[in-house]
């Protein structure tokens, strides 16, 4: 079903195995193949490498919904949580009180810089491998690609970072400044578009294209407010691409209909018991004692488990919604539990996004929903808020805006109504809250458009402008003393 997920932990540990250093005792000399320094030439070694790195750019060493997900919404307006031993921590995303030590910190920079370390791996070993020029050509873009996404979540998350570009630098380096981080990414991206197969002409699904590089770009371009090149290449994205909105938002993102037209990337989930890998969005998001949901239709399964973290929306959220929204059908506010009781989930901060429908097939606390990071809505998005803030309140902005807003049956924004870019842009920023609730972008999006503390202030959270990066782990700073910390932490 998944590939290269799937042959993951073989070919790693074959990997390990064969690069791990000999005994001084063992010095007959090896002719094989598989020697340490002949390994990385094959096709074979550079694949089990790729794959490793893939893995860790989608940080498939830890719980998707809380380690990846969760730091991005639990700061923000949109997703509470209470019970379990990871309450501590999350309080302390959410109120503010953000700690080198937490935990959590740890998940989104290791696994990033565990794949950079894969991607430099693998395009130092190029040149002299096995592979045909076509392949070496596509596994450097790849190995590209997902070297410039990690560093892109990575200076999302904390700010500047050291720039490691090859495994022969020193052991300890500093931040890089800014801009020089920046041009690589973008860089890195634009070089990885040209070189990546066609969406169509991946070797497997889950393996990088140009679609997903000039995504990423787009991104990229948008939170870096390099405004006319987002709306440049969105639209070079939109006349390029045959991708197209997904009919039902409803059930966009159920398993079954996860290789949907509108995703462009994706971090994968396997349905297994090994939860690293999988989604565990549902097990930690059912209420209490959760028997059936008569909005939604979802009765409990006796194969699936439901865990004491509970994930939570906030009412205000759920209430910012318009009248007749389709993507509000996504939310729970009543259940009926074991007792047979009909319980109200509304007006205590309760309510419960059953956005990743429960995996039909699954057993125990690991469903299979891949989890979009990147989709056509996104394009459109992106490209509306890109002109509105090049040139204001235009049609061509609406127009993409309204492209999303029919799916969920709402009527189109009209022109003669707006009269700001201000009003746009809050106007946009209202409409990707309710269109990628719980897909990790709103922390993202509230800090671009200048929102992120202020809306935490005014929900009575002790925010600062230091708040807009978090702390690099303390771990880092210790073992690395060129590493600064973040200012105040």
């Amino acid at each position: 079903m998944r590939t290269i997920y799937q042959s993951l932990i073989l070919t790693c540990c074959l990997c390990v195995l064969s690069l791990a250093s000999c005994k001084d005792f063992l010095k007959e000399e090896v002719f094989s193949q598989l020697a340490p320094e002949n390994y990385l030439r094959t096709k074979e070694g550079l694949t089990s490498l790729l794959y490793e790195a893939y893995a860790k750019a989608a940080n498939m060493n830890s719980n998707n919904s809380i380690y990846v997900l969760g730091p991005q919404e639990f700061s923000t307006d949109i997703l509470n949580q209470s019970g379990d031993s990871v309450e501590p921590t999350i309080r302390n995303y959410r109120e503010f009180n953000w700690d080198p030590t937490m935990d959590f910190l740890i998940q989104n920079w290791d696994p990033p810089y565990q794949c950079i370390r894969d991607a430099n791996m693998v395009l130092e070993n190029i040149a002299g491998s096995a592979l045909t020029d076509a392949e070496k050509k596509s596994y450097t873009a790849e190995a590209r690609f997902l070297r410039a996404i990690s560093y892109y979540k990575l200076y999302l998350f904390f700010g500047t970072v050291p720039l490691r570009t090859s495994t022969t630098q020193a052991v300890n380096l500093p931040r890089a400044d800014e801009g020089t981080l920046k041009n690589f990414i973008e860089t890195e991206l634009k070089e990885a578009t040209t070189d990546l197969p066609l969406p169509a002409n991946v070797p497997e699904r889950y393996r990088a294209h140009k679609a997903a590089a000039m995504g990423y770009l787009i991104k990229f371009y948008l939170n870096t407010k390099k405004w006319n090149e987002a709306a440049t290449l969105s639209q070079t994205f939109l006349t390029t691409f045959n991708y197209t909105l997904f009919g039902e938002y409803m059930d966009m993102f159920k398993v079954e209909n996860e290789n949907n037209s509108e995703y462009i990337w994706v971090r994968p989930a396997i349905a297994s018991t090994d939860r690293a890998t999988a989604n565990s969005w549902s097990n930690v998001s059912f209420p209490d004692n959760f028997k059936s949901s008569p909005e939604t239709g979802i009765v409990f399964k006796s194969t699936w488990l439901n865990w004491p973290n509970e994930f939570r929306i906030y009412d205000t959220f759920y209430n910012s919604f318009e009248t007749g929204d389709k993507r509000k059908k996504l939310f729970m506010t009543v259940y009926i539990n074991n007792a047979n009781q009909t319980v109200s989930l509304l007006g205590n901060d309760n309510i419960r996004s059953v956005k990743y429908w429960p995996d039909q097939n699954n057993a125990g606390a690991a469903h299979g929903n891949d989890i979009p990071e990147i989709r056509l809505a996104d394009i459109y998005l992106s490209r509306a808020e890109a002109l509105n803030e090049i040139s204001g309140p235009t049609q061509e902005a609406l127009d993409n805006i309204n492209l999303v807003r029919r799916r969920a049956n709402l009527l189109d924004l009209k022109l003669v109504d707006i009269t700001s870019k201000d009003q746009l842009r809050d106007l946009i920023l209202a409409e990707r809250g309710h269109e990628f609730y719980n897909e990790g972008h709103r922390r993202t999006d509230l800090i671009r458009m200048g929102k992120f503390i202020s809306n935490a202030i005014a929900r009575g959270k002790n925010a600062r402008d230091i708040h807009l990066v978090f702390p690099i782990p303390q771990v880092v700073i210790d073992s690395d003393p060129l590493i600064k910390q973040n200012k105040d932490f």
